[in-house]
């Protein structure tokens, strides 16, 4: 008698993925944890499409099915969806909320992911949010996590049961890239430039944090 595939410990999960560094590495920490995941990409005008070309190709190549979810923010307010606006070169260190920031961006990603989670019946939602080496945005803190697991367990049927998770939020890009390699992460597959293109533009904060954690890793960033 053919014996049935078990199926995965953990159960289901929802998993923000973006092509970068970090949710890839996010992904693929919910994997190892025995989450079969769903992966949730977002088209949402941002200033390239490279991203998402990334998103899905890690999403495949880690055999995990994904939804590419296109929106639209009509109102710009941002360096990512207004090419008006410039990209500054490396603003870390500097004060007050970068041009990149897309105003409530986690909010509006997360509750796609709240919709997605309670129709999967799945208890985990992943999100690669970062607050250690970061560029000052306000939802990538742990006050931010915080407040929305609220907003979940009184907002929606199955609250309770659900949590949002962020694996890397007191990690150090270094931690992250050691955390990848260690995973096996698909490394030249990540996205993580602001402006897109062929290759990183190596100036924008995310080439910049980017570049230092690999290189305080050790480890040979395939993309440069």
């Amino acid at each position: 008698m053919k014996s049935k595939k078990a199926p995965p410990a953990a159960g289901q999960a929802v998993v923000l993925l973006s092509g970068g560094l970090d949710s890839s590495t996010t992904l693929y920490y919910a994997r190892s944890k025995g989450y079969k995941c769903y992966c949730l990409i977002f088209d949402y005008g941002q200033r390239h499409s490279r991203e998402i070309r990334s998103a899905k190709k890690i999403a495949a190549g880690a055999k995990c099915p994904y939804k590419v979810l296109k929106i639209k923010f009509p109102w710009k307010g941002s360096a990512l969806l207004d090419r008006k606006i410039k990209i500054r070169s490396c603003g870390l260190g500097t004060k007050g909320i970068p041009a990149t920031y897309v105003p409530a961006r986690n909010i509006i990603f997360l509750s796609f992911a709240i919709s997605y989670a309670e129709t999967l019946a799945a208890k985990k939602i992943f999100i690669g949010a970062n607050a250690v080496d970061y560029s000052g945005y306000p939802d990538c803190r742990p006050e931010f996590l915080a407040a929305f697991r609220k907003v979940i367990q009184t907002g929606t049927k199955t609250g309770p049961g659900i949590n949002v998770e962020a694996p890397l939020m007191r990690k150090s890009k270094k931690e992250i890239a050691f955390l990848a390699q260690r995973l096996k992460v698909p490394l030249q597959l990540t996205w993580s430039c602001y402006k897109g293109g062929s290759r990183p533009c190596g100036l924008c904060d995310s080439c910049v944090l980017r570049a230092k954690g690999f290189r305080e890793a050790g480890i040979k960033d395939p993309l440069v």
